[in-house]
């Protein structure tokens, strides 16, 4: 039986209908949590993995692509929940963009892949500061990647980037809201287990996926969420600024 060491927590988790975002929210949900499960256009993916959590949450829809989506979020998971007590910025999308594409191209590409990845993500933040400067602290954990650490492939730019500058925020975030009872940190990870792994693995097979991994093996999305539930706990607030690495040393700083 886990631990109930996030009982009356609630956390809204972007992204949470599938992958690495249902992940969290079935172990925030076995730890005591109350998860806000935000969904883009998978209502049927969020409502069974409510479900799978006994009901004890709530669904919120918001489109993270559009300008205004994120503070939409906020003001529904708000109204839904009341009090929130954590932010996981787990929603993300990765766009492959060679340099050789039109400037339209080039330009729409990295614009969708900043408001989805990062500009959403720092209105969520900026919502968070303020809710939790009123009642009296909180959490945000940042979902980065390994790219943000070492770079990324020549037609994914735009991907890293986005990460790079969300670990800036996190920095940012911690440095200048410890006091007010805010812990921020990030966690990177390389190759995870999800469908678009799968997907590279199909395509490429499993050695090209692994070859820089010394302990050859992708991490599985419980381990991620099992890290994102541990850094959430009211006990880690030394954790505040830091950026944790799940890529099984394939890149160490």
């Amino acid at each position: 039986m886990t631990w109930k060491s996030l009982s009356d927590q609630t956390i809204l988790v972007t992204g949470g209908s599938g992958g690495i975002g249902a992940a969290i929210v079935e172990r925030l949900a076995e730890e005591g949590a109350r998860p806000i499960i935000h969904y883009g256009r998978d209502r049927a993916g969020a409502e069974a993995l409510l479900s799978r959590i006994s009901g004890a949450g709530f669904l919120v829809q918001a489109d993270l692509s559009a300008a205004e989506g994120a503070f939409e979020l906020w003001r529904r998971a708000e109204g839904a929940a009341g009090r929130i007590h954590a932010l996981v910025n787990n929603a993300g999308i990765r766009t492959e963009i060679s340099v050789e594409a039109d400037p339209s191209a080039w330009r729409d590409a990295w614009q969708k892949e900043f408001q989805v990845n990062f500009f959403a993500a720092a209105d969520l933040c900026k919502e968070a500061l303020k809710h939790f400067k009123v009642h009296g602290g909180g959490r945000i954990v940042n979902m980065a990647s390994r790219a943000a650490q070492r770079g990324y492939a020549a037609d994914a730019m735009p991907y890293g980037a986005t990460k790079a500058a969300l670990v800036n925020l996190t920095k940012s975030i911690a440095r200048s809201f410890g006091a007010d009872g805010v812990v921020a940190l990030a966690v990177a990870p390389g190759w995870v287990k999800t469908e678009m792994a799968e997907d590279f693995v199909a395509k490429f097979g499993k050695q090209a996926a692994v070859a820089d991994i010394p302990i050859d093996e992708m991490a599985e999305v419980s381990e991620v969420a099992e890290l994102v539930a541990f850094a959430l706990r009211p006990s880690q607030r030394s954790l505040n600024g830091a950026t944790l690495d799940v890529n099984g040393g394939s890149y160490i700083r």
